[in-house]
């Protein structure tokens, strides 16, 4: 059956196992309904993948396929082997009558895998290898979607574990004393429910255990932890430390007790992984390159801390639980990362077919001209656009604009948000839906912040600062890090007892206090009655926590690198728990619900890319590096991150002298197409449009003419030194003549001649249009600049270079720093060769090619921020620098470079104690001695 005649993604029952699945066919570029169960596997991307119609790889997963029809047969001869309490446990959990609540299939084939590899007969199990993960404990690995239930699961396995234990004290199969591992204070207080005495444990509220066996539950001990409370101090760090404690590491029996606790008396322990896929060994030969330091050590940390354990009480077994069990291993794309020891996976797209999460529609095309690299709707991506990915990667103000590209995104995502909002209101929900951002560093998310406290994002309703969170990510990992959640203390006199607190100050909230109320914020979003109940707006950097359940998030925007598959659906799975799980009454199916994306370029299913881990490179040809014995040609440069302009007290512009700004349609997205994500790949016959169309008819000329004059008026703000009111009313003077004289242009004219089409071309182009009105102003009244530096490393040098390899040409240097120089042409060996030449020796005391120093001019180009890198910096005999640039026909664009770095000289040297700088262009190999001569005699 072709997807011409899909109705609904949605096609299986979530407590029946899946009997079909929408296959996407690689030749027709079509789904195709398959009977069936979907094979265990992920699909990965071909590493010259540029468009949707990549066929991709299937990348199956053996063992799970070899298991899954082996169990399905021991169900249904009865569970032969089984004990008679796993009979009864079995047989109740299947009870429909018995329960207001069924298990979904995948949480009962869960259990019953576990099991049947413990409990079934030796017989059935023949030709099944499950690896180790290289130490000495036995780990399985149960794969669950996120939002599929596998809380529940771990309450089952305790049940079993626990159950069969007390019952049957002699068999070495099970345990009564249960080690659950949480990756922070969020998911481990979450976990509570997994304690047999807790008030609403899940034994009793999901009818896990029947009532005559709570009794026989409550004998068994579960103990649940942060990996944090796994730390231990090394030999080396304690000989570091300072102090009077001179007592050495702790053996694995004192280490054992200190982390167990109640359990510390316990051997053969059952360990449970909640989001195992923070636990994994790191390869001895391999520092796992794109893994941050802390990701490193909580791996080390988790895993090792099991293994001190297992060496001093004995692991029995240890449970994985993980929607993405893969371990950055350095591998390719092309080969598995995933955990070995998956025995169970119910994936991403199984959930998603049985209606269990919500189903992600990514943007597939729009009405601008597509990425020129991968031919895609530059949304898709939207953080390597070249407009953006400068941009976003500068210690920037958070007042800055952010980039008319990702503007447009935010435009057009939250004019959808708005109609979603509406139609929740309009059918009576309390709270309101989510859209979440996950960006690239603090600066872009101060941006982030800004624009929408500050209105710049044109959907009012979205732009209101109390209902947007903005997530610092050190202060969140601060409060996840605690054992225990923090008392916060209140400091209201309002609600305070009256004690005479009247006459006392207010009390601030300590760094702890203000950690635990950012994460019960963050924990309760969308929660009634919560601190995040009116929560609509939430802005990230990097990952939102382990812990995220927010069941109101419909949008989801990403600013960041996404180089793995993997990370794609990690952070779309932050927006797949649905709201609801009504069951239609006449299909017997879930209804479907949606999460809009846009900015993550979620194609395929998890994998390790090559781009993110990737393998050990060959040996290179050259390491390039500083030269500890050419120490005397160092070259420092003041390391600046933008230039703060000093203004004339009147405001002066002559409108005559402006050049027109051209603006392209196609360049702007006033139309976005989104489709539903399955198999890795959208169906197309499922569209769902967003278009800006009746945002032309409701903007008005006058509110963009403000919107324009404030951002000029923000950025001239640090270097007025007049009155500000003045300054405001004569920029929205001039931005007004502006906007309606012909200094626009835009094509085609056709736009010119439609009202609606220009206003909404304009409000694309926002940070453009100020950006050229301010270029006029800022030459026509600058009195001064001053360099800002950076305040962590305002100076640079070539010894701060870090050692890199290359396979291209390069040679030997004499007078440089760095030991060879890389040439990206002959034109530039020749230059090297010069600068290099005992001829020159009276004129050249160093010099340097700019390649991996961090020597960037920042600039303006078309209204984007890019960074600009000279070829060459000398440094004279007289000790003044020269900054040489190689370029034949200059551009417009080389131009605006050169602009601004005259603008970086300047400054720096009026702010002196850099020496003299100046610049020079060579537009030919053979010019080099004379403009050297001509610098050293200007000089003089």
């Amino acid at each position: 059956m072709s997807s011409e005649t899909i109705n609904q993604l949605i096609i299986n029952s979530p407590y029946e196992e899946p009997k079909q699945y929408w296959h996407y066919d690689r030749t027709s570029r079509l789904f195709n309904l398959a009977e069936g169960r979907r094979p265990a596997g992920y699909i990965i991307a071909s590493e010259s993948s540029k468009t949707f119609d990549d066929p991709g790889k299937f990348v199956e997963i053996p063992l799970v396929n070899q298991i899954r029809p082996r169990v399905k047969a021991w169900c249904d001869e009865g569970y032969p082997g089984v004990t008679g309490v796993t009979k009864r446990l079995l047989e109740h959990w299947h009870n429909s009558e018995e329960r207001q609540n069924r298990f979904f299939f995948c949480q009962l084939e869960a259990i019953e895998t576990l099991i049947w590899l413990t409990e079934s007969p030796p017989s059935e199990k023949v030709g099944i290898d499950i690896p180790s993960d290289g130490g000495n404990f036995k780990r399985l690995c149960s794969k669950m979607a996120t939002g599929s239930g596998k809380t529940i699961v771990m309450a089952m396995l305790i049940a079993w574990q626990i159950l069969n234990k007390v019952t049957y004290p002699q068999d070495s199969r099970f345990s009564k004393a249960i080690f659950v591992i949480a990756p922070g204070l969020t998911v481990k207080n979450r976990l509570q429910v997994l304690l047999p005495s807790a008030e609403n444990s899940y034994y009793e509220i999901f009818n896990i255990v029947p009532l005559g066996l709570f009794d026989q539950l409550r004998q068994g001990k579960v103990l649940i932890r942060n990996w944090h409370a796994l730390n231990w101090e090394t030999e080396e760090q304690i000989k570091k430390k300072k102090g009077v404690d001179k007592r050495g590491a702790k053996s694995n029996e004192a280490y054992a007790r200190q982390v167990l606790g109640e359990l510390g008396n316990s051997s053969n322990i059952v360990v449970i992984n909640d989001e195992a896929h923070h636990a994994w060994r790191i390869p001895a030969e391999s520092k796992v390159k794109g893994v941050s330091k802390e990701d490193l050590d909580e791996a080390t940390k988790w895993v090792g801390g099991c293994d001190r354990i297992h060496q001093a009480r004995k692991i029995l077994t240890c449970f994985d639980f993980s929607a993405t069990p893969f371990a950055p291993s350095g591998k390719k794309s092309s080969e598995e990362a995933l955990f070995g020891w998956i025995v169970s996976d119910f994936g991403l797209n199984d959930a998603i077919e049985s209606g269990l999460v919500k189903t992600p529609r990514v943007v597939i095309r729009d009405d601008a001209r597509l990425n020129v690299q991968d031919f895609k709707s530059r949304l898709y991506h939207l953080y390597r656009d070249p407009e953006v990915y400068d941009d976003v990667n500068r210690k920037a103000k958070p007042n800055e604009s952010l980039p008319d590209l990702l503007n447009n995104g935010y435009l057009l995502l939250g004019k959808d948000w708005l109609e979603t909002a509406k139609a929740w209101k309009e059918s009576g929900h309390k709270v309101p839906p989510a859209m979440i951002s996950i960006a690239n560093r603090t600066e872009t998310a101060a941006r982030i912040k800004y624009a929408f406290d500050h209105n710049k994002i044109q959907v009012e309703e979205l732009c209101i600062p109390e209902y947007t969170l903005h997530i610092d990510s050190n202060v969140l990992k601060m409060a996840e890090s605690q054992e225990e959640s923090t008392e916060i203390q209140d400091t209201n006199p309002e609600t305070a007892e009256d004690d005479n607190s009247d006459d006392e100050p207010i009390r601030k909230l300590s760094k702890k206090e203000q950690a635990e109320l950012l994460r019960q914020m963050v924990d309760t979003v969308g929660q009634v009655g919560k601190p995040g109940e009116q929560i609509q707006n939430v802005i990230s950097v990097g990952m939102l926590s382990e812990g995220w359940d927010a069941k109101t998030v419909t949008h989801i925007m990403g600013i960041r690198a996404f180089t793995s598959q993997l990370l794609c659906e990690q952070v779309v799975g932050r927006g797949l728990r649905r709201t609801t799980y009504d069951i239609n009454p006449e299909t017997k199916l879930l209804e479907a619900e949606y999460v809009n994306i846009f900015g993550v370029p979620f194609t395929f299913l998890p994998h390790e890319s090559d781009e993110g881990t990737p393998p050990p490179p060959p040996t290179p040809k050259t390491e390039i590096k500083p030269d500890p014995e050419k120490q005397q040609f160092e070259i420092s440069f003041p390391n600046i991150v933008r230039i703060d302009y000093i203004y004339k007290p009147e405001l002066k512009l002559d409108l005559s002298q402006v050049k027109p700004l051209k603006l392209n349609a196609s360049d702007n997205i006033t139309l976005a197409d989104l489709a539903p994500s399955v198999d890795g790949k959208p169906d197309v016959t499922k569209i769902k449009a967003i278009d800006l169309e009746d945002l032309g008819r409701k903007q008005r000329m006058q509110k963009i003419t403000f919107e324009v004059a404030r951002d000029i008026f923000d950025q001239m703000k640090p270097g007025w030194k007049g009155n500000r009111e003045y300054l405001l009313a004569k920029l929205i003077r001039l931005v007004e003549e502006f906007i309606h004289s012909d200094f626009i242009q835009i094509t085609p004219p056709l736009f010119n001649r439609d009202e609606i089409r220009r206003r909404i071309l304009i409000t694309l182009n926002l940070r453009k249009i100020v950006q050229h009105i301010w270029d006029a102003i800022y030459l026509e009244n600058t009195e001064g600049i001053e360099p800002v530096f950076d305040p962590v490393h305002p100076i640079r040098s070539t010894g701060d270079m870090r050692s890199w390899y290359t396979g291209k040409p390069c040679e030997h240097t004499r007078k440089s720093h760095i030991n060879c120089c890389v040439f990206d042409s002959t034109w530039e060996a020749s230059e090297a060769y010069e600068l290099d030449r005992e001829r020159n020796a009276h004129i050249v005391d160093a010099w340097v090619k700019n390649d991996h120093l961090g020597f960037e001019i920042l600039y303006i180009f078309g209204g984007v921020v890019r960074k600009y890198r000279p070829d060459f910096i000398v440094r004279l005999k007289n000790g003044n620098f020269l900054i040489l640039e190689t370029k034949g026909q200059p551009t417009r664009q080389d131009e605006a470079k050169w602009g601004f770095l005259d603008q970086w000289i300047k400054a720096v040297n009026q702010h002196g104690g850099f020496g003299h700088w100046q610049r020079a262009v060579s537009t030919d190999s053979s010019d080099v001695r004379l403009i050297l001569e001509e610098a050293a005699f200007q000089l003089r």
